[in-house]
């Protein structure tokens, strides 16, 4: 589509004020909660007045035909050459959206995404070409609140999609390569970029062939990760064409030989959780020792679940359309294949890594694989920064230095007792963040006093020292915890 014509769509959405806020407060709570559900008829009742706003909410986030003259009312005499670009297409009375055009917000950024139409709205049918390109989902809007923002000279989003990342990315970094092998994906990817005033270098190929020799300081992907035989049709957006998580593997391996020193290198994916293996060791072989890593398993999901989750996402379920007979069989093959592979589950999450400097030498890198199920504050992008940071600053000092140091007590810190009522002492303490990651830590009396007393003044050391004359007993070596601490950010340097 002639770019010039892009830049007058854009023209069109700004004079509409087609942009998030606009529009959910158009549809209002009910409605808006409707169309997550996939039903429109709340949101139509709602935009029914043929204002150009109304008209391009319609048009594009309910998919409902319109009146040609309501359509030139908001778009002007690009309809026709919307219609052409494949945007749109017209029969004699009425235009109706070929692809998905919506308004897209964070607090950071404001955009606007095409990409192709939400399947199944009112009950329609679910099933997707091979090629379709999604907008923002959950996963891209969770990897996106991952994604560190610190200003970068170069990014890499690797299985672009339509440019949700890319286009992140492009507010903090001078640099963006957007990659993936669906020339769909790439058509919508550079729309997108053109639509939003921001310049991409988008490149065909699969995984890291499109950027052989080259570094970055941030790498961000929500690769194609469903976990399953790899036989049938696929999914592009969701289906790598290996069996089980190979592809997941390759990335966190390669990772490494495209970070610029510091760089890091964020995926959000599934992994096999097996009965004769925890899944800490066997993805701890997926890592580089020239890269720290944090790794978060967010969730497992069990085996039927999972298997009927993408099922009845690529439209194969009886309830969205599908044939009893084929579901059954694809159920089948998918679970026998899975418990063929020693699976017991399907773990969920974050595998962070950051290039170690050269100053780090032969120090043993920071390999931190943990569960963690519960609520986090999003975006979760801040603390993975930190969590980096605090780990290279652990690494460069001996226990003697630690205790030194002096530590504050991060100011998101709240202490919890738990006791019986009148008790002398609680039973229980326990030290909890309310930002971040939120971590709840439990802790005696001393390594709580600890935390309380660390307000910059005094050394690791000289508070314990205080405290054993407080007590009048020996407190113990207690580098270990300070370390623990430390790293997860309940006393900051």
């Amino acid at each position: 589509m002639d770019e010039r014509k892009i830049d007058r769509l854009r023209a069109a959405l700004e004079a509409a004020d087609y942009r998030y806020d606009a529009v959910v407060d158009l549809l209002g709570t009910a409605a808006e909660a409707a169309l997550h559900r996939n039903e429109t008829t709340p949101g139509l009742l709602r935009t029914s007045g043929g204002s150009p706003l109304e008209t391009l909410v319609r048009l594009w986030v309910l998919q409902a035909p319109v009146p040609v003259r309501q359509a030139e009312a908001a778009l002007g005499d690009l309809v026709d050459a919307l219609c052409a670009g494949g945007l749109l297409e017209r029969s004699v009375g009425e235009v109706l959206a070929r692809v998905d055009v919506r308004p897209y917000a964070t607090d950071e950024s404001a955009f606007w995404l095409v990409s192709d139409l939400t399947p199944g709205l009112d009950g329609g049918p679910n099933r997707l070409p091979g090629d379709h390109v999604l907008g923002a989902s959950a996963a891209s809007t969770s990897l996106a609140q991952l994604t560190v923002r610190t200003p970068a000279r170069r990014a890499l989003d690797l299985g672009t999609g339509c440019g949700v990342q890319a286009l992140h990315l492009a507010r903090h970094c001078a640099e963006v390569v957007a990659t993936d092998v669906n020339e769909r994906a790439l058509w919508l990817a550079r729309l997108n970029a053109r639509l939003n005033g921001v310049d991409l270098d988008v490149r065909r190929g699969s995984l890291f062939e499109p950027v052989l020799d080259e570094q970055f300081d941030i790498i961000a992907t929500n690769p194609p990760f469903v976990i399953s035989p790899a036989t049938g049709d696929r999914l592009v957006y969701r289906d790598s064409g290996l069996p089980g998580d190979q592809v997941v593997e390759q990335i966190v391996r390669r990772i490494p030989t495209h970070l610029a020193p510091g760089g890091t290198g964020q995926v959000l994916a599934n992994w096999l959780v097996t009965r004769d293996r925890p899944w800490q060791e066997r993805l701890g072989d997926w890592l580089d020792p020239a890269c720290d890593a944090w790794v978060v398993q967010r969730e497992v999901l069990d085996l039927p679940s999972y298997v009927e989750l993408w099922l009845k996402d690529s439209g194969h379920h009886p309830a969205t359309g599908g044939a009893v007979e084929e579901y059954r069989r694809r159920y089948d093959t998918w679970l026998r294949w899975l418990e063929e592979q020693g699976a017991e589950g399907v773990g969920f999450g974050w595998i962070n890594l950051r290039a170690r400097p050269a100053s780090a030498g032969a120090q043993a890198p920071s390999h931190r694989l943990e569960e963690w199920p519960w609520e986090v504050a999003q975006p979760i992008a801040g603390e993975v920064v930190e969590h980096f940071d605090r780990v290279a600053v652990l690494r460069g000092l001996t226990d003697g230095e630690l205790l030194a140091r002096r530590l504050v007590v991060r100011p998101d810190v709240q202490q919890e007792t738990f006791g019986a009522p009148g008790a002398a002492d609680p039973a229980t303490v326990v030290l909890r963040q309310q930002t971040g990651l939120r971590r709840a830590r439990q802790a005696d009396t001393v390594e709580a006093a600890l935390v309380g007393a660390c307000d910059g003044e005094l050394t690791v050391g000289q508070i314990l020292e205080a405290l054993a004359q407080l007590v009048d007993a020996p407190v113990g070596d207690r580098t270990t915890a300070v370390r623990e601490l430390v790293e997860e950010g309940f006393l900051q340097p």
